[in-house]
């Protein structure tokens, strides 16, 4: 009978504990559940699709689970349009968070201070947002972090000591914010990803980040390794004090004569004048070294160097020129080469030692180096090829002019490939004008494109003034891209473009799209920073400097999903463990989201859904994993001339005007 009754109270205690741990589970999923609720109410933009009936939130787009705690370890909410702050009271009951992703949104405000209840997170992706305030104390508590990723946000204040704390991280981001002040040592083990370029930051670099790539801190007031800035000494070495014995002076003085002390006198007076000859000479020399030796365009009163304008957007905030006409960039090189060595007999090529630009036919308008030279100019971006540059000529014109890095060919091979980008001539394309070759400057001269690049009317400007980008005039410029690259490749097949991206699609006072730094691929070494152009690369392409056709059809379908989703292809790559641009809609419109692709701004148009679907597919296409199974340019301007065609004549049934459909019906 004892037995008995032991046996019934050890099964109903662990009974107890079973139903207990069970509903301790329950609640604490629940609660999960509760503050993603909150979570996707409060914040503003594109409505998360997360149903508010009683099911399971491990289920719902972007938050992932672990099925032995039953509890949220993971939530992925990139680039979902979303803005406001993030609310209080959210994150103390995410407790298990591993990895929160809220890259590319709109998100402003200082971080909420019960994300220190997140003792576990190790991966924290918020860069691109408009956060703002100093990086609060208990950042420094998550000593599990990983990868901290806080840039292209407002993040003022000094980098503080203790990131050297979080002792496991591997990666931190803090470039383009509002940082000041002098970096800290961070002896950090494990880091080997650092940035912090683009900030007020200033000082030497500390010894422990010396390692770090050049990048990490261009546009920035910092000196020293890695950097070609010297710092100044630090050191000064104060020579000991003479102490003078006046009495010993007295005796010595009065054992010498008349003759020695006027001697004394003379010599010191004599040389004192050598001495000052000497520095007037060498001022002189210097002068006249800089004179000859550097020319800026613009005469400005200081030099923006190309670091400044690393990022391939418009330059705004940190970095950015005075836009009043006097910033200058420095060609030093080709001008000293230009102004000291005399032209070729014949007068033309771009040999070295030459100071002429060469012109190609389809140029209207000839000016000369030396005019080139004494432009006033701004930085408009650093690429792939080089830093490109506005230059307004005296007479009012403005060209563009691209100064490229790293040529690794011949003379003779630079001037057969460039001749033949200067021959291309096609209302899509962007013209090259002129050309200048020296052993060690090589510029190109266009035309400048008023508008800027398509990237920046995608990304660059998120605010309340923005105008928004409509379906005729994405469809028109994806139409304009297309014919473009067609008209590259009609000159065999061999003929490429290599670097196609929404940054080198510039547009016209009229939003008319014309494709740039076509055939320059061949003539540079391998990117320093591949990363920038991955997002674009087909999966084939092993060398960027020789890249096929058919490549190039991945890369514009890239940037057509990148026109349609208003989503940077490249933001997909950066650190967090997720898939590219082109795989993410596929899974999306796998799943029958294929609204929630789609860029809010294009949601407005409800009378051309049908068209936009076709434009997405055809995107899809292009960008398929093997190349024998993405179509020609051919084929693909005229998948979008059809559907083109018949967006136009659903607006004219609709009573649209000419402006609202303008680009679309022109050839």
């Amino acid at each position: 009978m004892a037995a008995s009754v032991t046996t019934t109270l050890f099964l109903f205690s662990l009974l107890h504990i079973i139903l207990f741990h069970s509903t301790t589970t329950a609640a604490d999923l629940t609660s999960d559940r509760a503050a993603l609720l909150t979570l996707r109410h409060t914040l503003a933009g594109r409505t998360l699709l997360w149903p508010t009936t009683h099911s399971t939130p491990c289920n719902w787009s972007g938050v992932q689970c672990d099925l032995t705690l039953n509890r949220v370890t993971a939530l992925h909410l990139p680039g979902n349009s979303l803005s406001g702050q993030l609310p209080a009271g959210i994150f103390s009951n995410l407790t298990q968070l591993k990895t929160l992703s809220l890259r590319f949104n709109s998100l402003t405000g200082s971080l909420p201070s019960d994300l220190s209840s997140c003792t576990q997170l190790r991966n924290l992706y918020l860069q691109h947002n408009q956060f703002s305030g100093t990086i609060p104390e208990f950042i420094f508590g998550l000593r599990d972090l990983v990868r901290l990723n806080l840039a292209g946000n407002n993040f003022s204040g000094r980098v503080s000591t203790g990131f050297g704390n979080l002792t496991r991280l591997r990666t931190l981001y803090l470039e383009g914010n509002n940082f000041s002040g002098e970096l800290p040592d961070l002896d950090n083990p494990n880091l080997d990803q650092f940035n912090v370029s683009f900030n007020n930051v200033n000082g030497s670099i500390p010894k422990s980040l010396r390692g770090k790539q050049k990048e990490a801190f261009t546009g920035t007031s910092l000196c020293g390794s890695p950097l070609d800035v010297l710092c100044p000494k630090e050191d000064v070495i104060v020579p000991p004090a003479i102490s003078v014995d006046l009495n010993r002076d007295k005796k010595k003085g009065s054992d010498l004569s008349g003759g020695a002390i006027a001697g004394i006198v003379i010599g010191s007076v004599l040389g004192f004048l050598v001495i000052l000859w000497l520095l007037v000479f060498v001022c002189c020399r210097k002068r006249k070294s800089k004179k000859t030796s550097s020319v800026d365009i613009g005469g400005g009163t200081r030099k923006i160097n190309d670091a400044e304008s690393l990022g391939e957007k418009p330059l705004t905030g940190a970095g950015a020129g005075t836009g009043n006409g006097s910033n200058g960039f420095s060609v030093a090189a080709a001008a000293a080469a230009a102004m000291s060595t005399p032209s070729s007999a014949n007068g033309g090529g771009g040999g070295v030692g030459n100071k002429k630009l060469v012109f190609f036919r389809t140029s209207s308008s000839v000016f000369d180096l030396e005019d080139l030279l004494r432009a006033s100019a701004e930085v408009l971006g650093k690429g792939t090829f080089g830093t490109a540059y506005k230059a307004v000529l005296e007479g009012g014109m403005m060209v563009a002019v691209k100064r490229l890095k790293d040529v690794t060919v011949s003379e003779m091979e630079f001037k057969e490939k460039i001749e033949f980008v200067g021959v291309m001539d096609h209302q899509n394309l962007v013209p090259l004008r002129a050309y200048y070759y020296n052993k060690e400057e090589k510029l190109l001269v266009y035309d400048y494109m008023p508008m800027g690049s398509l990237s920046a009317l995608l990304h660059g400007n998120k605010g309340g003034g923005r105008t928004p980008l409509s379906w005729e005039i994405r469809s028109a410029i994806a139409l304009g891209v297309a014919r473009g690259v067609e008209y590259l490749h009609s000159h065999g097949d061999n003929a490429s473009h290599g670097n196609i991206k929404s940054s080198n699609v510039l547009l016209t006072k009229s939003l008319e799209a014309c494709v740039s730094d076509f055939g320059l691929a061949p003539l540079v070494g391998l990117p320093s920073t591949p990363n920038r152009v991955a997002g674009y690369r087909a999966p084939e392409v092993t060398d960027p400097r020789r890249v096929s056709q058919k490549a190039d059809v991945y890369s514009f379908g890239v940037l057509v999903l990148e026109l349609l989703t208003g989503k940077a292809p490249t933001h997909a790559l950066l650190n967090e463990e997720g898939v590219d641009l082109p795989r993410w809609v596929q899974s999306t419109v796998k799943e029958e989201w294929t609204s929630e692709v789609f860029d809010l701004e294009l949601l407005r148009y409800q009378n051309v859904e049908e068209e936009m679907v076709q434009l997405l597919q055809l995107a899809i296409d292009c960008a398929a994993q093997y190349p024998d199974k993405r179509p020609t340019m051919s084929e693909v301007v005229g998948r979008i001339e059809d559907l083109c065609g018949a967006s136009l004549m659903r607006g004219m049934d609709n009573g649209l005007n000419g402006d609202q459909v303008r680009g679309v019906e022109s050839d």
